[in-house]
């Protein structure tokens, strides 16, 4: 999700991320190294391991996230997704925070008795606040420009973002001071991302070229996932949590992770034959003829499957191993299929362009 705001950011407001190259590849290094200790040192309960996590992961998310901030400030076109980035990004710096401060309380116990509301507070911040928001900002460029999707209108652009972020506000207020009115935040949140869901559909459907492929599938699906879990989560509450797990698969696997798979299928081919192109190389595959379709299905219900294995296993916990199983095979398919064009890519720059570009690089 941060690659993705480096990613559009300078595109889409026409701004540089200072030195990003070497901010994204040192943060990426320091998250994935801090993210291993973390997993080591909560299974095994191991303080050290926890402590060295929080430092890699502190420096990692800070890097990314004020490179990022000082890119922002810089923006002088604030169009819709631009705003929409920027508020992401503020949910995204508290959503870190007390990522960092829960870990914390598994290397102090002092601060234990604060874990499970601030670890509510947390994840109803990353998915709705961050990953929520983010998603809609993005989609507000993505299915006219990738999908030949009509354009959202101006009160979605301008009124859908604020009105959340309002939400998850009077949400945070009430479960923490009025704990018995948090339903309505919830329902205000829920509300207006169903909106979000539904109006998604529709410019699907009512997209000019309707050629249906595996992305389209997960927009589908990350759009019925948003709708069923957002009002899931409403009324969680009165069933003493007991489907806390499904709202959490619903939105997390189901809604955002869905729209990060169908994004990856979709871009980085796009990023592929866009910089071959300009570079002078015209014989190149098309976008279409980079990711293996028939594996892009089998992996797209493998992953489902397991979506609807892990629900039901609530009820049928056998089906939990089997479901693991299948999304771990989904995920080994996926990464197959994102690195197939990467290798097109490095193979294909081997060779002589068709055109010498070098006359028209800047100076």
């Amino acid at each position: 999700m941060l690659g993705s705001l480096t990613q559009m950011l300078p595109v889409l407001a026409g701004v540089r991320i200072p030195k990003v190259d070497l901010v994204t590849k040192i943060s990426y290094i320091f998250l994935v190294i801090g993210t291993a200790f973390m997993l080591f040192g909560l299974m095994h309960d191991v303080a050290l391991s926890n402590t060295v996590a929080l430092i890699l992961l502190s420096i990692g998310f800070t890097m990314i996230i004020v490179v990022i901030a000082m890119a922002v400030v810089k923006v002088q076109n604030f169009n819709p997704t631009v705003k929409a980035m920027s508020v992401s990004l503020v949910f995204a710096s508290f959503t870190v925070l007390m990522g960092l401060f829960l870990l914390y309380t598994y290397i102090d116990i002092d601060f234990a008795p604060y874990r499970n509301m601030v670890a509510n507070v947390h994840s109803v911040w990353g998915v709705f606040g961050f990953g929520g928001i983010l998603i809609i900002g993005v989609t507000f460029q993505v299915l006219p420009m990738f999908y030949v999707a009509p354009r959202f209108k101006q009160f979605c652009k301008k009124r859908v973002v604020l009105l959340i972020s309002v939400g998850l506000v009077i949400w945070l207020y009430a479960n923490v001071y009025e704990e018995s009115y948090a339903i309505i935040g919830k329902a205000w949140i829920a509300l207006f991302f169903w909106a979000f869901a539904t109006t998604m559909w529709r410019k699907l459907s009512a997209r000019r070229r309707p050629i249906s492929d595996v992305t389209v599938w997960y927009w589908r699906v990350s759009s019925i996932s948003l709708t069923l879990g957002s009002f899931l989560w409403i009324f969680d509450e009165y069933f003493k949590n007991e489907y806390i797990v499904m709202v959490a698969i619903l939105l997390g696997g189901g809604f955002i992770l869905s729209i990060m798979i169908g994004m990856l299928y979709k871009i980085i081919p796009f990023l592929v034959w866009f910089h071959l192109n300009a570079m002078g190389y015209m014989t190149i595959p098309t976008m279409n003829e980079m990711i293996n379709k028939n594996l892009a299905r089998a992996q797209f219900v493998l992953f489902i499957a397991s979506l609807i294995g892990f629900i039901f296993a609530f009820y049928i916990p056998i089906l939990l191993s089997i479901s693991a199983v299948s999304f771990i095979v989904s995920m080994v398919i996926l990464q197959y299929n994102v690195i197939a064009p990467v290798l097109i890519y490095r193979k294909i720059k081997k060779t002589k362009p068709d055109f010498d570009m070098s006359a028209f690089a800047t100076v």
